[in-house]
C-alpha cells in the first residue's frame, strides 16, 4: 500500500527541511513551502518550469465513454467504470511488460484476479524519459526492450495516440505534492536528468489528470460535480497525490449525500479505499446508510438487496433499532442466502465479514443453540462465537462492563449492546425439584428516564415450562396517590389457550447492602397475552425513584430479579 501522507507540502518541519535533494544531479531541491502556497502562475509557464512534459494521450476501451461524459448521474458513472473494468479483465491477455529503468510504471495495487501487472480499475499507465538527442523514445529501442522482456511492446498502443499535448512544468513542485513524481525525478537514473518527460494516459483521465497537475500548483480544482470528483479522486490515487485525495474527498462529503453515493464511495476500488485521505469519506458514507436504515424493519426489501459493504455498514452500528440480536442473526442468515448460493460461500462471507458484525453474547440461549446445528456456519466457527458467548453471559455485571468498555473503540463491537426493543435478560433454569427459573434484567438510568411519563420497555422472551414469558418495565399513575411511578409486570405470550399456573416473584438491588430484597410476591394462572405485576414496585413517587440519592440506582443501573415457579398441581 503506497504511503498515505506522501504530500510533502504536509510533513513535519524537519522531514524536508534540508531542502537537498535525494537524486543524483537532479536539478532540483524538494524543500517545500508551505501547505496552502499557490503557484497557479507557474502551470504551464516556461519562466518557472525546468522540464517539459509531454502527454501522449491513447484511446480508451470500446464504448468507454471518457470523463462522465454521458453520465447524468453516479449511478451512470458507476457503470460506465464497472463495464471498463470488466472490458480490461477480459479482453487485456498481455503478459507482463518489464522494462530496464528507462520506464517507471505508475505504482499499481494488486488486483483480485492475481494479474500483477494490471489495475482492474485504471489502464496501465508508464512514464518515458526521452533522451536529449531526439526528444522522445525511439521504436526500435522501446521494440528491443520488449524483446528481451519476452512479452508484446507498447508499440501498437503508443503507435495509436490520439493527441499530444505538452505543458512546462516544475520538478520540484510535482515532486513535493507526490512521491511518485518524487521517485521520478530523483531516482539517480540518466535519464532523471533530462529536460523532456513523456506520460501516456487514456483519453478518459486526460480532463481529470489535467485537473490534478493543476491542483499540484494552484491547490484547488476545476471539477465540482460528484462524477467529476471521483474521477479526480481515483487520478489522485494512481499518482499519489494525498493531498488532492483528501480534498476530493472533503469536497465530497460537503455534497447531499444518498444511498446510491455512499455504497458508491464504499466500493471505489481498494487502493483508493484503503488510503488514508479517504476515510473521512467512506465513514461519512457508512454512517449515512447506518442512520438511514437504523430501523431495518422499515425498509426489509432495500435492506434485503443492499450489497456486502453497505449490510456492513448497516449491522456495524450501535444505534441499530431491532428486537434483538435474535433478529440480526436471522436478517445475517436470510441477506446470505439471497447473494451467496452456494454453501460455501456463505460460510465464507459469514467468516470473513457478516459474523464479525452479529454479536453472539446478546443473543438468547435458544437461538445459541440453533447457531450450532446452522450449515452456513462452519462448526469450528460456530462453537467458537456460542461458546464466548455463554462465558460472557456467565460473567458478573461489572465484568460484562469492563468487556463492552475494552471494546468501545474496536472495529468488531462483539460485547457492546445495541438499543434493542426487548432488553437482553440473564436466566437461570432448574428442573428438580420443581421447574424453575430466575430472571435478571438491568436497566439503565437513561432507560427509565425516557419511559417517563407513560412508556415502557420488554425484556427478551424467556422459557419456562415450554412456555415463553417476558417482563416489562413500566412508568406509570399510582391508582391511589395519582403521581407517576416504576412498575414491573410478567406476562405471557401468546401461544394457544393454555393455562399455566405460576408462583413469582420480584426483587431489586437496593443500597447500602447491595443485595437483592424482595418487593412484591404473588401468584397467576396466565393464559396467552396475560400479565401480571404491581404498579407501584417500590412504593415511591417516580421523582424520587430517579433521585441521585435513591436506593435503587447502582452505578447507574437497576438491577431487578424475577423469580418464577410452575404450582404444583393440588392433589385430586
Amino acid at each position: 500500500m503506497r504511503e498515505a501522507n506522501g504530500d510533502l507540502f504536509e510533513p513535519p518541519a524537519s522531514a524536508m527541511g534540508s531542502g537537498s535533494g535525494s537524486g543524483s544531479g537532479s536539478g532540483f531541491s524538494p524543500g517545500p513551502p508551505k501547505s496552502d502556497s499557490d503557484f497557479g502562475f507557474a502551470f504551464n509557464d516556461s519562466n518557472f518550469s525546468d522540464r517539459i512534459l509531454r502527454i501522449e494521450i491513447v484511446p480508451d476501451l470500446p464504448d468507454f465513454k471518457s470523463d462522465g461524459e454521458g453520465c447524468t448521474s453516479i449511478a451512470d458513472w458507476a457503470r460506465n467504470r464497472k463495464r471498463r473494468r470488466e472490458e480490461i479483465r477480459k479482453d487485456n491477455v498481455l503478459e507482463p511488460v518489464q522494462f530496464e529503468e528507462q520506464i517507471l510504471s505508475c505504482n499499481m495495487p494488486d488486483t483480485d484476479d492475481g494479474a500483477g501487472y494490471e489495475n482492474q480499475d485504471e489502464e496501465a499507465v508508464a512514464m518515458i524519459e526521452e533522451s536529449p538527442s531526439d526528444g522522445v523514445m525511439s521504436s526500435q529501442r522501446l521494440g528491443d526492450e520488449t524483446a528481451q522482456s519476452g512479452g508484446t511492446s507498447l508499440t501498437m498502443e503508443c503507435s495509436a495516440v490520439l493527441r499530444v499535448k505538452s505543458l512546462h512544468i516544475s520538478s520540484p513542485i510535482l515532486a513535493a505534492k507526490s512521491p511518485f513524481f518524487y521517485k521520478l525525478f530523483s531516482n539517480g537514473m540518466r535519464e532523471s536528468e533530462q529536460r523532456h518527460v513523456t506520460l501516456t494516459i487514456n483519453a478518459s483521465e486526460e480532463v481529470a489528470f489535467m485537473d490534478l497537475l493543476n491542483y499540484m500548483y494552484s491547490n484547488t480544482l476545476s471539477a465540482s460535480t460528484p462524477t467529476a470528483l471521483l474521477d479526480v479522486l481515483i487520478t489522485a490515487d494512481k499518482f499519489e497525490v494525498a493531498s488532492c485525495m483528501r480534498y476530493c474527498s472533503r469536497l465530497l462529503r460537503n455534497l447531499p449525500m444518498t444511498c446510491e453515493s455512499a455504497l458508491l464511495y464504499l466500493d471505489l476500488p481498494s487502493s483508493v479505499l484503503m488510503a488514508e485521505a479517504v476515510q473521512p469519506l467512506t465513514d461519512a458514507a457508512k454512517q449515512f446508510l447506518a442512520s438511514r436504515y437504523k430501523d431495518i424493519t422499515k425498509f426489509p426489501d432495500e435492506v434485503l438487496n443492499l450489497p456486502l459493504a453497505g449490510v456492513e455498514a448497516v449491522l456495524a452500528s450501535d444505534d441499530l433499532q431491532v428486537a434483538s440480536e435474535d433478529a440480526v442473526y436471522d436478517f445475517v442468515l436470510k441477506w446470505t442466502r439471497s447473494h451467496y448460493s452456494k454453501q460455501e460461500e456463505r460460510r465464507g462471507v459469514l467468516a470473513s465479514k457478516l459474523g464479525r458484525l452479529i454479536r453472539f453474547p446478546y443473543m438468547t440461549c435458544r437461538k445459541l443453540r440453533k447457531v450450532l446445528s446452522c450449515n452456513d456456519f462452519d462448526p469450528e466457527l460456530a462453537s467458537k462465537v456460542v461458546l464466548e458467548a455463554l462465558f460472557f453471559k456467565a460473567e458478573a455485571p461489572y465484568r460484562q462492563r469492563s468487556l463492552a468498555a475494552e471494546e468501545a473503540n474496536g472495529i468488531h463491537r462483539r460485547f457492546v449492546e445495541r438499543t434493542y426493543k426487548y432488553r437482553p435478560v440473564k436466566v437461570v433454569e432448574f428442573e428438580l425439584p420443581r421447574q424453575q427459573c430466575i430472571v435478571y434484567l438491568d436497566l439503565k438510568r437513561e432507560e427509565c428516564t425516557h419511559l417517563f411519563p407513560s412508556g415502557r420497555v420488554y425484556s427478551q422472551a424467556f422459557h419456562l415450562g415450554g412456555q415463553g414469558f417476558f417482563l416489562s418495565a413500566h412508568c406509570n399513575m399510582d391508582q391511589q396517590s395519582s403521581f407517576h411511578c416504576f412498575g414491573l409486570f410478567l406476562g405471557m405470550q401468546e401461544k394457544g389457550s393454555v393455562a399455566f399456573a405460576v408462583d413469582y416473584e420480584f426483587a431489586a438491588r437496593s443500597k447500602p447492602s447491595e443485595e437483592y430484597v424482595s418487593k412484591y410476591k404473588g401468584n397467576y394462572t396466565f393464559t396467552g397475552g396475560k400479565a401480571v405485576g404491581y404498579r407501584n414496585l417500590f412504593g415511591i413517587p417516580w421523582t424520587a425513584f430517579m433521585s441521585d440519592d435513591g436506593p435503587y440506582f447502582i452505578d447507574g443501573i437497576l438491577h431487578l430479579r424475577a423469580e418464577l415457579t410452575i404450582r404444583a398441581s393440588p392433589p385430586p
